[in-house]
């Protein structure tokens, strides 16, 4: 129930929602109230915003230092495990495997494909528990896909019983203890699943995935119109601040701010 709750709440307070929410009170003030003026002020306001989070140089700056914590993982230290944890899924069996795994869990399964082909005889450790009407697991769909491109079951461990980051690392903590291992997710969640992976007694190695702001070229107009992929990525940024807003609440790390 109280993950449940976490869930919702905390999709209501990201930027599209939370400004959504914003601009109907400033509607409900201009046709409700007598507070023409505010109503005015607060869609004026909430439209900006919206139009702000949704362009490239805003998006992408807001995203850039929470990815550049760590740098792709190019060391040449071998370890016995790629953990790569869970992350956005479905599954359709008539699908092609690969479209099962939606938004950041694709780039973090390829990441951790290559890091298991440049450690031979080490294995790929899958974790998350299943989405609650779907019988396969976070886990088990990236097993699956990751089988599918040409990594063997013998080569594969799946974590299910995990719902979040933290308890990730006390699963992993519990399957391998003080093995190494190499630890995948995407840039903008790295700094916050190292934290607690450290807190549970582990030292992981951090290999970055799913990176998203750009610094390589684009095209000038790529910049400067509005796009639903540059609020993705602000979105990411108030995900990733509102996780550790709550992981410092619990007393899982230092200040909230710091990486």
């Amino acid at each position: 129930m109280l993950f449940t709750l976490k869930k919702y709440i905390g999709g209501m307070m990201l930027p599209l929602p939370l400004l959504l929410m914003f601009i109907a009170l400033g509607l409900l003030l201009v046709w409700l109230t007598r507070f023409q003026r505010s109503g005015k002020i607060v869609i004026t306001t909430g439209w900006l915003a919206l139009l702000l989070l949704s362009l490239q140089p805003v998006a992408d700056g807001l995203l850039r230092p929470i990815e550049d914590k760590y740098p792709t993982w190019q060391g040449n230290q071998k370890v016995e495990y790629i953990v790569v944890l869970g992350g956005g899924y479905t599954w359709d069996e008539k699908w092609a495997p690969s479209s099962n795994l939606i938004n950041n869990s694709l780039p973090r399964l390829n990441e951790g494909i290559r890091l298991w082909l440049a450690n031979p005889g080490s294995k790929m450790i899958f974790t998350g528990a299943a989405a609650q009407t779907n019988p396969v697991s976070t886990a088990e769909a990236g097993a699956r896909v990751a089988e599918s491109l040409g990594v063997p079951r013998s080569a594969i461990i799946t974590l299910d019983s995990p719902k979040d980051t933290e308890e990730e690392a006390a699963a992993v903590k519990q399957a391998i203890g003080d093995a190494p291992f190499l630890l995948v997710t995407s840039a903008s969640h790295l700094p916050r699943a190292m934290i607690f992976f450290e807190h549970a007694g582990l030292h992981p190695l951090p290999a970055p995935a799913n990176q998203l702001a750009i610094d390589a070229p684009l095209n000038p107009w790529e910049r400067i119109i509005p796009s639903p992929t540059w609020l993705m990525h602000s979105d990411r940024v108030g995900y990733e601040s509102l996780g550790r807003l709550w992981q410092w609440l619990k007393g899982s790390s230092g200040e909230p701010g710091q990486e």
